[in-house]
């Protein structure tokens, strides 16, 4: 499984280059063991704005992923280009409280708006701080898989992109919360792509939308995902991004995350 991930992942950054996208890779180290690394989008995110945030993490062994040798990559791309300050929120791990970086958060950059799904890995307190530090407003709300457990990761079920966003409202069991949810779609100008919680379950709401080095907007999702939406959801999301879709089967079923979460941007 190992072997397949390894060549999924390596398909996946070739995929990205090949559509123009300027892709960092970072070689992971055997010590400290680190299984989840696949998945930086959880420990850290980069702003436009020149900051560099580091996250709260649950598990003790995906804090070892703040590894030096990464954040001095991320350092070296921001010291060239417009990194101004470190927001280190890591100290709220002694507290026990959590925020998974944009597993937790999904960031409307253009209109300075965080959506974020109430979970033990995804903490109000630490939310506050966090959007206090970078002047951001936020929407939470609480979200559950069809067996009525919460969703751990707002990625999981939502993507915002520049003028669309796909979110599964099913899984927003709250109909107060759900109708303002919508509204704030709305208020943001953007269309409101709805996916089903079967389409969730088949990493529908992990997409991430970049841009390549000439602009264009490209809409990243696995194949697995792309299989699963109907062709009316899929002509609206190509009516504003192409769509890139690798193969990740093999990382999906065993590493439990999909396209989005190993992705993360950088915007310095």
């Amino acid at each position: 499984a190992q072997d397949m991930a390894m060549e999924e992942f390596d398909n996946f950054v070739t995929l990205l280059r090949a559509n123009n996208v300027d892709v960092v890779v970072v070689e992971d180290t055997p010590e400290p063991h680190t299984p989840d690394s696949i998945f930086p989008n959880n420990w850290f995110s980069t702003h436009a704005s020149g900051e560099l945030v580091l996250y709260p993490m649950c598990a003790p062994n995906r804090r070892l992923e703040r590894k030096e040798s990464v954040l001095n990559v991320i350092k070296e791309i921001g010291e060239r280009g417009k990194m101004r300050r470190i927001v280190d929120l890591t100290h709220w791990e002694s507290e026990n409280l959590f925020l998974e970086g944009t597993g937790s958060l999904i960031f409307d950059r253009k209109n300075r708006i965080v959506f974020a799904c109430r979970s033990p890995r995804c903490d109000i307190a630490v939310l506050e701080d966090l959007c206090e530090k970078l002047d951001y407003e936020f929407l939470d709300f609480g979200a559950y898989d069809r067996d009525g457990k919460p969703i751990y990761h707002t990625n999981v079920m939502m993507c915002v992109g520049d003028k669309f966003v796909v979110a599964c409202l099913d899984s927003i069991k709250n109909i107060d919360e759900r109708t303002e949810f919508i509204s704030f779609v709305e208020d943001c100008d953007k269309e409101l792509i709805e996916i089903s919680i079967d389409q969730m379950e088949q990493f529908a709401g992990n997409m991430l939308q970049l841009r390549s080095t000439g602009g264009e907007p490209l809409l990243i999702m696995s194949a697995t995902a792309k299989r699963a939406l109907t062709t009316d959801q899929l002509e609206s999301l190509m009516s504003y991004c192409k769509i890139i879709s690798p193969e990740l089967e093999s990382i999906e079923t065993n590493g439990g995350g999909s396209a989005r979460c190993m992705l993360a941007e950088i915007f310095f």
